[in-house]
């Protein structure tokens, strides 16, 4: 199955994902073993734990490691992106914003990171403005959200306000501890999700997403898992927000 992976952090010296170009050719190895030949290169864009990523730097970068991917023989198409924080996403500028975001003209998306601590009125502000900016947006991982029990309203009410939603596969493998996998399946069952990514850090966070369709299978939720890993993410990566469909209860 050729998986589409919204969300890795393979480009390397950026953040807390891989540290150089070896590991980014490294995790490109394991993606084309397990199947994975799309992957989206999303580094943290949060000015305050990691001041020194370079939005304007972030494409010729991407255009390097795919030269090195290529190079080896590595059958991995890299794609543009950012994992935004919503802080920065309340005050960077439309010419980074359209650095990191993804899809066609016309139907662009942005990633958004869901805090930790849960989703407040500062995380609703910033989709409001990345959708009043004209952008769809991806929320990452809300079910590894501490509060994410308390907030799910908050969550449906973002999801009804045409927010997608983004589970990682590691929180299905029990990864990010008992809570975020509970929420992670909570959230598949319902419908609530448009699909999974690996939010790979190579060397200390190596699961790819095929591992997350196994999970799926395991839960008896196989039925959803291509949609989930490949279907959907795939229709955002190609054909951006707009050829997405309302999502079925």
């Amino acid at each position: 199955m050729a998986y589409v992976d919204l969300h890795c952090h393979i480009l390397p010296g950026l953040d807390d994902g891989a540290a150089t170009m070896a590991d980014t050719i490294a995790h490109a190895r394991r993606l084309e073993a397990a199947g994975v030949h799309d992957v989206a290169c999303t580094p943290h864009i949060k000015r305050l734990d990691f001041p020194g990523v370079d939005v304007a730097r972030l494409a010729s970068l991407r255009a390097e490691a795919q030269r090195a991917v290529d190079e080896h023989g590595i059958a991995v198409r890299l794609h543009g992106g950012g994992e935004l924080a919503h802080e920065d996403a309340l005050w960077l500028g439309a010419d980074d914003l359209a650095r990191i975001a993804q899809g066609p003209a016309g139907a662009r998306w942005l990633l958004l990171e869901c805090p930790f601590e849960g989703l407040d009125d500062a995380v609703a502000g910033a989709v409001e403005r990345l959708q009043d900016h004209g952008y769809g947006v991806l929320l990452a991982h809300p079910e590894r959200a501490a509060a994410i029990a308390g907030a799910e309203r908050r969550l449906r009410s973002l999801a009804a306000a045409g927010v997608l939603i983004q589970v990682n596969a590691t929180s299905l493998l029990g990864r990010h501890g008992p809570a975020a996998h509970a929420g992670a399946v909570r959230l598949v069952r319902e419908g609530l999700v448009w699909c999974l990514a690996s939010d790979g850090h190579p060397g200390t966070r190596n699961d790819t997403l095929d591992r997350g369709h196994e999970a799926l299978v395991r839960l008896g939720l196989g039925t959803r898992a291509a949609a989930l890993t490949r279907d959907n993410p795939r229709t955002l990566l190609r054909h951006g927000a707009a050829a997405v469909l309302p999502l079925a209860a």
